[in-house]
Order: C-alpha cells, then sequence, then structure tokens
C-alpha cells in the first residue's frame, strides 16, 4: 500500500465533502508530473488530503476505492495505453485529529527533501512511507 497526498483548494471540494458524499471521483489534474503520480496510485493506496489556500494544512486521510481510470469528460490514453487525463475513486477514511500545516512541515528538518516543500505547485505527490508514518503521527491519523 502506497502513501499521496492529493491537493485541493477547500472552496472548490473541501475533506468535509467527501466525507459527507462518501466517494467521489478526484479530478482536476493536468500537470503532467501529477498525472504521473496520479496513474500510479492503485485501488487499496491511501492519500493524505491537504487543503491550499488560507488552510495550507493536511486535514484528512482517504483511500483509493478504484485504480486509475480515464477521465469521462476528457477521454484519450497515452501512447503506453494509460489515461491522458487520469482520474480516480477516493472515500474518506478519517478526518485529521491536528491539521499538520505547511509551516510546521518545512520547520521540521526530516522533511527537507519532501516534494510538498520542494515542489509546492505539484497537486498529486507520492509520500515515502518513513515520512507518511510521521505525518500520521502529527495528525493523529
Amino acid at each position: 500500500m502506497a502513501t499521496f497526498l492529493l491537493k485541493s483548494e477547500p472552496s472548490e471540494y473541501a475533506y468535509a465533502d467527501l466525507v459527507r458524499e462518501k466517494k467521489a471521483c478526484w479530478t482536476g489534474v493536468a500537470n503532467a508530473q501529477a498525472l504521473t503520480q496520479l496513474r500510479s496510485m492503485r485501488k487499496g493506496d491511501v492519500a493524505f488530503i491537504y487543503h491550499t489556500g488560507d488552510e495550507k494544512a493536511i486535514v484528512g486521510l482517504a483511500k483509493a476505492v478504484s485504480n486509475p481510470y480515464e477521465d469521462p469528460k476528457q477521454p484519450g490514453t497515452t501512447d503506453t495505453g494509460a489515461p491522458k487525463f487520469a482520474v480516480i475513486d477516493l472515500a474518506p477514511v478519517k478526518q485529521a485529529r491536528t491539521p499538520v500545516t505547511l509551516a510546521a512541515i518545512k520547520a521540521d528538518k526530516r522533511f527537507a527533501d519532501f516534494a510538498l516543500v520542494k515542489q509546492s505547485r505539484l497537486s498529486v505527490m507520492a509520500v515515502p512511507e518513513a515520512l507518511a508514518t510521521i505525518l500520521r503521527g502529527l495528525a493523529g491519523l
């Protein structure tokens, strides 16, 4: 089971929306590097949900309940047969007891090479297992 981080603007789609809906299709990823990460997710993988904007914090944990598939609104595949614009279905797992802010992550030297710190605009990223364990502890997940 791999761990990822998915960013969302809470005014567009908040973790509370995912909890209320119980399942959602994660759409809107357009950046090539973020799409590569999204395409690597598999059913059963987990993802920290990170609110951008004013919050800038990990607020919850979700689980992939599907493998990536073609975005019905943007069909097509790559030369390798992967969905050109991939989407994935997510279900909520648990809300963070303590949101983990970007400031706290940046202040912790263990995260110096983490993509959230080094490539802050990337909307989907893998989280190395050692860092995922630390983040779960900090968030109370």
